[in-house]
């Protein structure tokens, strides 16, 4: 049995199925993916929940933009952290800084206690922290479960050393989750140089509207313009191939010594849509 975990990042009910079907061992389920992810609505989490056989976490994250929060937003968490407790979520994914970019530890700490016996997941406010290692002490300490990262760079293949260091660091205290533009290109030297044992990603393959009338004069998204007539959908068959490209990755440890990947490679940007990379 492989020692690799698989949580697919998605944005709707139907992409959650996708994954199900596809092989992950769990969702985290969002809205607003091209702000790096808000909470979804509780209609979504409880249909989810009772399709789903595999695990369900959600995030918890009242607006994109930074992660410095105001008591009003930090009340609006409280709240949705019980509503997904009602509703028999199974894990929740958070992320508070301070402005000097440290771990808002006593915040954190509260949304850790109220969340039980859900599991909690640190996200990528972790990339943007100012000290990580000590981060991970932090959080360890607290009790949070997990930490999703790329390394602190825009993709994991660039923070392939960093993500390296994170795992040694952490050891056996906290796991340490990659994300950041994961894909059938580039996780399986991820999971073989890092060590890690939790991958993230989204799998997504674009389908078209079924509408037949269309006035493509109007457009929704203010001033940027997406497509109104073709979305993003987790795709089964792409989950399973990475999936696979994973465990592979796990049985050809270590291509390199950690966090001695070599630099020409670690450095490579893979850049692909806007949301790949936020997730």
């Amino acid at each position: 049995m492989s020692d690799i975990k698989v949580e697919i990042c998605v944005d709707s009910v139907e992409s959650a199925v996708a994954a199900q079907t596809g092989g992950a061992h769990r969702v985290e389920l969002c809205d607003n993916l091209m702000e790096g992810g808000t909470t979804p609505s509780f209609g979504s989490i409880e249909v989810a929940k009772k399709l789903l056989d595999i695990k369900l976490h959600v995030i918890i994250r009242p607006r994109g933009g930074d992660f410095l929060y105001s008591e009003t937003e930090f009340e609006i968490m409280k709240r949705d952290i019980e509503a997904a407790k009602k509703l028999g979520v199974d894990g929740i994914v958070i992320g508070l800084l301070d402005s000097d970019g440290n771990i808002d530890t006593q915040r954190t700490a509260e949304l850790v206690e109220l969340s039980r016996p859900m599991t909690v997941t640190f996200h990528r406010a972790f990339d943007v922290c100012r000290d990580p290692l000590k981060a991970i002490d932090e959080l360890a300490e607290i009790g949070v479960d997990r930490i999703l990262t790329s390394g602190q760079e825009a993709t994991a293949v660039e923070g392939l050393d960093m993500l390296a260091d994170c795992v040694r660091h952490a050891a056996s205290r906290i796991t340490i989750m990659a994300c950041g533009n994961l894909n059938e290109r580039n996780i399986n030297k991820v999971v073989a140089t890092t060590g890690v044992k939790e991958v993230h990603f989204t799998a997504f393959a674009d389908v078209a509207s079924g509408m037949r009338f269309r006035n493509e004069r109007v457009f929704m998204g203010g001033t940027l313009r997406p497509p109104e007539y073709s979305r993003s959908v987790t795709d089964a068959g792409r989950v399973a191939s990475i999936k696979s490209l994973a465990i592979d990755g796990t049985r050809r440890r270590p291509w390199h010594a950690p966090g001695r990947y070599p630099r020409a490679v670690s450095k490579q940007s893979e850049r692909t849509a806007l949301f790949a990379r936020k997730v």
